[in-house]
């Protein structure tokens, strides 16, 4: 029975490792494909957040399949390996961090946004998420990983070992720090700022401090309001895709017994969550679905697409001259 579920596990993953790929590649190259989606800060997060969730399916999901006892490595390649797992939901909460200030920002200072948020900065805010994610899921590198296995290893005069996650990385490591520390406190400060940006949109449309253009103004407001939903749900996904897992390692920390079967379904929860974006983006994203669209009807079909204002249009890619 035991194989059986660990079969069936590793089927879902890569299930699961294909669909992140597929679709987070799309959005990438979607984003890539638009000039004005490319220069625009919000969506330089998104890419950040999409490559992320590619990596999740190209690396993650691989290497947890075989750090679940399918391969001996040395101590430290063992170490190597579960410290890649651990960088990206660290690349994720923190590209999620810079998309909700990214927002704040744009209620907050519309006037002033684009002189203080430039592609620029929106770029090296990016490389500060992925080097700092880097930075704290590679520590285990640097001495905080199981002393009793490595010296167990010294004295078997073993050089290899079995590679599984948590023969090699301390669970205080993981509790203590990545979630209590490096993750928990970003889902509540990035909840605290959602409920400020709703607020002040709410107020802004009920014309509170509209001043100018009232009408421009709404507009604006409006639609940073559909945005900012349609992120937000990104967000609570996020929250409930790695939530379980998280609860069920304090569980098993404070001593009390969780199934390894249930540990398969948190892990495999979590790294759905990377496949279920670029569906929410597609949904939810007015020019993210139009980008789709346009990459579907000029690469698949050879046809030429043009959004009017009164909707898409997709016309023939060949044209027919006069004699």
């Amino acid at each position: 029975m035991a194989k059986h579920i660990e079969v069936l596990y590793t089927v879902l993953e890569v299930l699961i490792a294909v669909a992140c790929c597929l679709g987070n590649l799309l959005v990438i190259w979607a984003v890539w494909a638009c000039g004005a989606m490319r220069r625009q800060p919000t969506f330089c997060f998104i890419v950040s957040l999409a490559v992320a969730d590619f990596l999740v399916g190209a690396v993650a999901v691989p290497m947890a399949v075989l750090v679940d006892g399918r391969v001996r490595t040395s101590f430290y390649g063992c170490v190597t390996l579960c410290s890649v797992v651990v960088i990206l939901p660290l690349a994720s909460i923190h590209s999620l961090m810079a998309i909700a200030l990214d927002r704040f920002l744009r209620v907050y200072i519309p006037h002033r946004y684009k002189g203080v948020v430039t592609q620029f900065h929106s770029w090296s805010i990016v490389g500060v998420c992925w080097f700092s994610a880097g930075i704290l899921g590679f520590i285990p590198m640097f001495g905080w990983y199981r002393h009793d296995t490595l010296e167990y290893m010294e004295a078997s005069n073993s050089t290899t070992i079995t590679c599984t996650f948590l023969a090699v990385i301390p669970m205080p490591y993981i509790v203590n720090f990545i979630f209590l520390t490096c993750l928990l406190p970003p889902m509540l400060l990035m909840m605290v700022l959602y409920f400020y940006i709703f607020r002040r949109i709410h107020q802004q449309l009920r014309g509170h401090g509209l001043g100018g253009s009232e009408s421009r103004s709404r507009s604006y407001y409006q639609k940073e309001r559909k945005l900012t939903r349609s992120l937000a749900v990104i967000l609570a996904l996020f929250a409930v895709s790695w939530l379980p897992l998280h609860f069920m390692n304090i569980t098993s920390f404070y001593g009390t017994l969780v199934p390894h079967q249930a540990f398969y379904v948190g892990i495999l929860l979590s790294h759905a969550n990377s496949a279920v974006n670029p569906v929410v983006y597609a949904w939810k994203i007015r020019k993210i679905k139009s980008a789709f669209k346009m990459l579907w009807s000029r690469y698949l079909l050879c046809m030429e697409y043009q959004e009017t204002p009164g909707g898409s249009q997709v016309t023939n890619s060949t044209s027919t001259t006069r004699n």
